[in-house]
């Protein structure tokens, strides 16, 4: 059934990317699993207007925000098929493609601040990850922040024990997975569109996220307690279909690479001023008491969770991790 479905996004995404007259523009299905007022919904709008201006409507984009056409676990296949062009997934998603390496990023407090993150993700080593998803016929094309997240569940999250038998939704990710166990919570996997629900009737207990993502979703409405602990980063890898890709007349291709590098710039600016608006939003709700970490308390978390990036040498790369580290000294 899914993959029928998936052929039949695939025909469709055919029937409009390949135009009948040479006037016609190129089709770009872009979509995303998130809100459009998020960070990534808002820079995949930025794309959006910036390609078609850039190539004088050459180029048509279509954004699908919400899951509206695939949930987290389609949406990569979507793209091989051919059924969409372009995604932004979170950087965990690349595991089951066998690219386990991009769940460095979900290492906990391995990207100590933002300064870090970006000589990640701007340099060699962020330049590295993109290139290895070219054998499974996909194109990195840039980095987009969403950013450091806060755990939420309806009891105090403040000492490790806390985390005690709680049902913590986590996405797709080995490395999160192993978090959770070290904190003594038992990780649930479960796809985003489906989290708030499982929130309110229980099914979950609580979950991490960037603000912005939690406020967007509601999530604060549901959940009663918050800590700002910025153990995690939540950042995304916008991918295009390499055939795609490839097969752009050039000119086409440098107006989308600008379009691109543009819309990313305004990703990573917007996404740090939107969690902070996002956290005075659930402050101001009401609803979610937030608790924002000492330097004691993250100690206690760090050294809980230090077994996880010892462990996860054998998964990522003892040498990709001691990359991170090198460029956070």
């Amino acid at each position: 059934m899914k993959m029928s479905r998936l052929v039949c996004g695939l025909v469709a995404g055919m029937l409009l990317s390949a135009p009948a007259l040479a006037a016609d523009p190129i089709v770009i299905k872009f979509s995303h699993v998130v809100a459009i007022d998020t960070p990534k919904g808002k820079a995949a709008d930025k794309f959006k207007e910036l390609a078609e201006r850039y190539t004088n409507n050459a180029v048509k984009v279509e954004v699908y925000p919400n899951s509206q056409l695939y949930k987290d676990k389609e949406e990569l296949e979507a793209l091989q098929l051919g059924a969409v062009q372009m995604l932004a997934p979170s950087l965990a998603k690349f595991g089951p493609l066998g690219v386990k390496e991009f769940e460095a990023f979900d290492i906990p407090y391995i990207l100590p601040d933002k300064t870090v993150l970006r000589k990640v993700t701007n340099g060699p080593v962020g330049r590295k990850l993109l290139d290895k998803l070219e054998s499974k016929g996909i194109k990195g094309l840039a980095y987009w922040d969403n950013g450091f997240k806060i755990m939420s569940a309806n009891k105090p999250l403040v000492k490790v024990a806390d985390f005690q038998g709680l049902k913590m939704r986590i996405q797709s990710s080995k490395v999160l997975d192993a978090q959770m166990r070290a904190l003594g919570a038992l990780p649930q996997v479960m796809a985003f569109s489906e989290v708030y629900q499982a929130l309110q009737t229980g099914v979950v207990d609580g979950t991490e996220n960037p603000p912005s993502n939690m406020f967007t979703q509601k999530m604060h409405e549901v959940q009663k307690h918050a800590t700002v602990s910025n153990h995690g980063y939540l950042g995304y890898a916008v991918i295009v279909n390499k055939a795609f890709w490839d097969g752009l007349p050039g000119e086409v291709r440098t107006n989308l690479e600008k379009a691109m590098a543009e819309s990313t710039a305004y990703a990573n600016m917007i996404a740090e001023e939107e969690n902070v608006k996002a956290l005075e939003g659930i402050k101001a709700s009401g609803k979610t008491q937030i608790h924002v970490q000492t330097a004691e308390e993250a100690a206690e978390w760090k050294k809980a969770l230090q077994p996880v990036r010892e462990e996860m040498a054998g998964r990522v790369g003892k040498d990709l991790i001691e990359a991170f580290e090198a460029e956070a000294k």
